[in-house]
């Protein structure tokens, strides 16, 4: 990124085990942490194809592997599908929150509940209240909590960590009650950030990557219309960009 002033330092980490594939080495370039405008550069950022974790604004760099794709909804041009149409009348008793991104005790003990059942021995199940605020609400950004809760009891259901920047909503991750599964929470919460975005008149929400070959991340495909960043501009998914015919069903979303 140049060498003047105004330039943003880029760093490439060494290899680490991939998250996604086992037997896969993986790589990320990484903005300059240090940066006291990587606020400013964020938006920029996430037009480029990268990714907020925690403080870490990151885009894979995999020697010999593409299968991260940056992916967007263009939520004016947004419809549900008949299967999330369902989602949201099986869901008409959830009522939707908009809140501050802090943790508290109801929001930590659902996280941990979502991790011991999702990610049993993976490193994260043991995870509490400083990784809660590390890993998902970071220092820097804009974010908000996308609450559902179930309306009367007002028992809650999932937390959609979603980071707002000028024109755009960034669904950063979700979790959810574990033992509601046949709710598609997950999806719900897309939908959900979809109608938040449209009501704000944003231009988009950022989904994260879509994994090529990665069943638990196929579900990203059926938000249509969807953009993919080819690593210079945003482009139409098209037929010719990869897009299969859909399985009966690929999974409910949940991260990002």
């Amino acid at each position: 990124m140049g060498g003047s002033d105004d330039s943003l330092r880029l760093f490439r980490t060494a290899p680490h085990p991939c998250g996604y594939f086992a037997e896969r080495e993986a790589r990320d370039l990484v903005l300059d942490q240090r940066d006291p405008r990587l606020p400013q550069f964020y938006p920029m950022a996430l037009d480029w194809g990268f990714r907020r974790s925690g403080d870490i604004v990151y885009r894979p760099s995999c020697i010999g592997c593409n299968a991260c794709v940056a992916v967007r909804v263009p939520v004016a041009a947004f419809q549900p599908d008949r299967s999330q149409r369902r989602c949201l009348r099986r869901n008409a008793d959830v009522d939707t929150r908009i809140v501050q991104a802090e943790c508290n005790e109801e929001r930590l003990a659902l996280y941990q509940r979502y991790l011991a059942a999702r990610h049993p021995g993976g490193g994260m199940d043991g995870h509490g209240r400083h990784e809660f605020e590390q890993f998902l609400i970071g220092s820097w950004n804009d974010s908000r909590f996308l609450e559902l809760r179930e309306a009367g009891s007002h028992r809650l259901l999932a937390v959609a960590v979603t980071d707002r920047v000028p024109d755009a909503l960034s669904a950063v991750y979700t979790f959810h009650e574990p033992e509601a599964v046949q709710r598609g929470l997950g999806t719900l919460a897309i939908l959900r950030q979809i109608e938040w975005a449209r009501r704000e008149g944003r231009s988009h929400l950022y989904l994260g990557y879509w994994i090529d070959g990665h069943r638990k991340m196929d579900y990203k495909r059926r938000f249509q219309p969807l953009e993919r960043f080819d690593g210079r501009a945003w482009r139409p998914w098209t037929d010719e960009a990869g897009r299969r015919q859909l399985p009966p069903h690929v999974g409910d979303a949940a991260a990002c």
